[in-house]
């Protein structure tokens, strides 16, 4: 892996290979803020509250740990959540008390909404435990640790033969085809099981796995009658385990033997959906927004047209997209890119005052190279604090260095480094450490990515791309954007393949194939939640409406804009629009901004 030298180190190599003219030397990290306007900033009087329920619920979850999915995890936190719930309905906020009535609102849908997941989990519980009739056997002895009981090493031991039996009768019934017959693992009259099942089965499996290693880990060594009753039915338990998930795999999830996961994901359908986007608050349905990327999407390519004729390829811009991908950094050149980029972005917002940047921010920043295996469900940038780079590694086939370099290009790396860093992921994890963060517990997307992406769409607007290559650059993103909607919209409605998905980003967007597929990989294999694509551009055009109504409307300067957001801490952006707005919410608050009017 790459290690990064000294950002002094790194500006003079700039110096010597780049005409600008030297950087001042960097501010001490040891810069002290404000602290009369740090001690009177205004707080909510909610704030420890919601840090209560936070580290309540926190509790409660690593209490479980040891016993994931099972129905005694579920009715306490489910009954946890809903005296939370009557508390909360009968506590008053004053009516002029803007922020705790933000905070009471935010945290009784926070409250609905996680046990809305919590029925979500039970319905996916039903409906994959055909595939692991097991279950029980593992839970219960789990229980014997969780609880404290008695250890009785001998019927232990009896429980661990018990279990590797039944694993290895569900596995044989895989292997014979009797899951799809209802027999022993399906049970009469269940339907055939899917490979979204089966992708459902393995995770909860992986938790049970990892759940039973700790457990006897937690005995094995410490009691000796345990250890030798234990051991191997233990292993023979956890072998059986590992045969059942491979051939789950292969029978079920649908991976050839020595192949790479198929990509498979986990739609939730129309009413998962509606219930998602009541909780982001988000007054549109599915079909709306997909036609409201579609605009955008139309918009971008408009502007690419205009760019390709400007670079001699006429009507073709993927061929200006092609021209623009030729234009990398040498193989280890990628962190001086990255450090260039950087330092214009800063100077840019910093010339036009267009936000707060504590001296502190820039310079905590570090660099890091990901690994040729993080590339391939990660094909670009990452960021926050640490900025993660994507580019090619000696482990590449020769066709992955090509695609890496060509995807992670000058032009391309421009709107990547700025959404990364400042005024992008790392300015916006600064600011959330040290102004509201109980509110934390309210994060989404929405803030998260929307914040980082209207910074694509305001920089644009006052003239970072001076070249057409950059602006090449910037569209493409803006596009892959508006792609990340329609494709994972359309998946989650059960409208489009994870396979047209990836096609889609290669004839529309222009990705490099193997990028396509890692980004599908990961918007639909990884731990994302459903609408974390979408929200990327949705939550920009939500910020941007929100500028258009208080900057230029000339309510707020842009330094007071960006300075309230990122000080009112992460939240549904309606509830930024709020804040702003300066009306305290009632408890009958329903969400109702129309931000992009009629998209229909």
């Amino acid at each position: 892996m790459y290690r990064h030298r000294p950002l002094a180190l790194a500006f003079a190599t700039l110096v010597a290979t780049a005409s600008a003219p030297a950087p001042a030397a960097p501010q001490s990290p040891s810069a002290v803020p404000d602290l009369a306007e740090v001690a009177a900033f205004e707080r909510s009087s909610l704030a420890v509250l919601v840090n209560r329920f936070a580290s309540d619920f926190g509790a409660l979850e690593r209490k479980w740990s040891d016993m994931p999915h099972s129905t005694e995890r579920h009715q306490q936190i489910d009954e946890f959540l809903a005296g939370w719930a009557v508390a909360l309905g009968g506590l008053e906020v004053a009516p002029d008390d803007l922020e705790g009535r933000v905070d009471h609102l935010l945290l009784a849908s926070e409250i609905r909404y996680r046990r809305e997941l919590l029925a979500r989990e039970a319905r996916i519980l039903a409906e994959a435990g055909t595939l692991l009739p097991f279950a029980r056997d593992i839970l219960d002895l789990l229980a014997i640790r969780h609880f404290m009981k008695p250890v009785d090493a001998m019927e232990i031991a009896g429980s661990l033969a018990v279990l590797a039996g039944a694993v290895e009768r569900a596995e044989e019934a895989l292997r014979s085809g009797a899951a799809a017959a209802g027999d022993d693992v399906g049970g009469e009259g269940q339907p055939t099981p899917t490979p979204i099942t089966g992708l459902r089965a393995l995770r909860i499996l992986s938790s049970y796995e990892r759940a039973l290693g700790a457990w006897y880990r937690h005995y094995t060594g410490y009691d000796p009658l345990f250890t030798w009753w234990a051991r191997k039915p233990y292993e023979e338990a956890d072998d059986a385990l590992g045969r059942y998930a491979s051939t789950l795999r292969t029978q079920v999830v649908g991976r050839e033997v020595g192949g790479e996961e198929p990509i498979v994901g986990d739609p939730i359908g129309a009413d998962g959906m509606a219930a998602d986007l009541a909780h982001e608050m988000i007054p549109y349905t599915p079909e709306e927004l997909i036609a409201i990327a579609n605009r955008e999407f139309a918009w971008c390519e408009e502007r690419m047209l205009e760019t390709s004729r400007e670079l001699g390829f006429g009507e073709e811009w993927r061929a200006a997209l092609e021209h623009v991908k030729g234009l990398h950094a040498d193989p280890g050149g990628q962190p001086e890119v990255v450090m260039r980029l950087a330092r214009e972005a800063l100077d840019f917002i910093e010339a036009r005052d267009l936000v707060t940047v504590p001296p502190l921010a820039k310079e905590v920043w570090r660099l890091e190279m990901l690994s040729a295996e993080r590339q391939r469900v990660a094909p670009f940038f990452l960021g926050g604090e640490v900025i993660r780079v994507a580019f090619p590694t000696d482990q590449m086939t020769h066709d992955e260095k090509r695609m890496s370099m060509r995807g992670n290009n000058i032009h391309f790396a421009r709107a990547t480094v700025h959404h990364e860093l400042i005024p992008g992921h790392h300015l916006q994890g600064f600011m959330n450490e040290r102004y509201n963060p109980h509110r934390r517990l309210f994060r989404t997307p929405f803030w998260i990515e929307g914040w980082a992406l209207y910074w694509e769409m305001r920089l644009w607007d006052l003239g970072l791309p001076t070249t057409p290559e950059d602006r090449v650059g910037m569209l493409f993103w803006r596009m892959h954007r508006a792609a990340r909607i329609i494709f994972s919209l359309s998946f989650h409605l059960g409208r489009m393949t994870p396979d047209e998905a990836i096609a889609f980003l290669v004839d529309r967007v222009g990705h490099e194939p193997a990028n396509a597929e890692a980004e599908v990989r990961r918007s639909f294999n990884g731990t994302y939640p459903p609408l974390y694509q979408a929200a990327y551009m949705l939550g920009g055009l939500q910020i941007r409406a929100l500028h258009e109504q208080l900057v230029v409307g000339g309510r707020m300067s842009e330094r007071e804009f960006h300075d309230a957001i990122l000080r009112g801490g992460t939240m549904p952006i309606e509830m930024v629009r709020v804040r702003l707005l300066g009306k305290a919410p009632g408890r009958d608050f329903r969400s109702s901004w129309r931000f992009y009017g009629d998209p229909m």
